[in-house]
């Protein structure tokens, strides 16, 4: 039986006004998370779990509330349901891409279209239920320490590579002069191979070097990040080469033969 003691569960109206049960990882404390299902259940039970952590956390149970939530209060990630009243929940994944929120898909579908169509549109990860809540956990740290960036970490300066130029102080990608739009796992893929010209790297250690070890990522979800960022290179496109029976390899300047 869930416990539902009041020191608990206390679900606060806004983000801007959370309330912590047990603060018992402080790497993860601050860091505000909003639970986007309409299973006041299965709420409840990632809540706890996520203030267990050391979260601060919210709860929506429709898309159109979470939408006005998170306009009022910008979390630091989202946990969101697909299957959402109000508004769908790739629908609200579409929406919040554009507020580069970072976002774990949580469904109940057994069809993978669904969550490759979320990653698509820009979601960060995906879990299906039912999922264990260490796991839930782990994907949600992962995709945190993947897209806040921390006090203290290196710059590298700009990187160019025929008609890309990456400048990592600024965070900023420019295509023939243009900027790219790239989500930041896309950035890290294209800053790792950047940094490794000629270089063929294969799923598995893309999927180490990208997402981490201590989170499992299929190879699907490579490819799939892998498709999108090709198509934001544009002309440039062919550098990003598929290596048959290994993975990937990103072309530097020497011209093919």
């Amino acid at each position: 039986m869930m416990d539902c003691r009041p020191d608990a569960f206390k679900i606060s109206p806004v983000l801007s006004s959370p309330v912590m049960v047990k603060n018992k990882d402080t790497q993860n404390a601050g860091f505000r998370v909003l639970i986007i299902d309409d299973e006041p259940d299965i709420c409840e039970l990632i809540r706890f779990h996520l203030e267990e952590e050391g979260y601060l956390t919210a709860v929506s149970h429709n898309g159109i509330d979470a939408w006005n939530r998170i306009e009022k209060s910008k979390p630091d990630a989202v946990i969101l349901d697909l299957m959402l009243p109000g508004i769908s929940g790739l629908d609200l994944c579409k929406k919040i891409k554009g507020l580069e929120i970072p976002i774990l898909m949580v469904t109940a579908k057994s069809s993978e279209s669904d969550a490759v169509i979320g990653l698509e549109l820009g979601a960060d990860d995906y879990i299906r239920k039912p999922f264990s809540p260490r796991e839930l956990t782990a994907r949600l740290r992962a995709v945190l320490r993947r897209t806040v960036t921390k006090e203290g970490d290196v710059k590298f300066g700009s990187l160019t590579i025929g008609k890309i130029t990456m400048d990592a102080d600024a965070h900023r990608v420019m295509i023939d002069h243009e900027t790219a739009d790239l989500s930041l796992i896309e950035y890290k893929i294209l800053e790792l191979f950047m940094r490794n010209p000629d270089i063929a790297f294969t799923r598995d250690r893309l999927l180490d070097r990208i997402w981490g070890r201590d989170i499992f990522v299929s190879d699907r979800t490579v490819d799939v990040n892998i498709k999108r960022l090709r198509e934001k290179l544009k002309e440039e496109e062919e550098r990003l080469e598929t290596v048959r029976g290994v993975g990937y390899r990103f072309r530097g300047e020497k011209n093919p033969g």
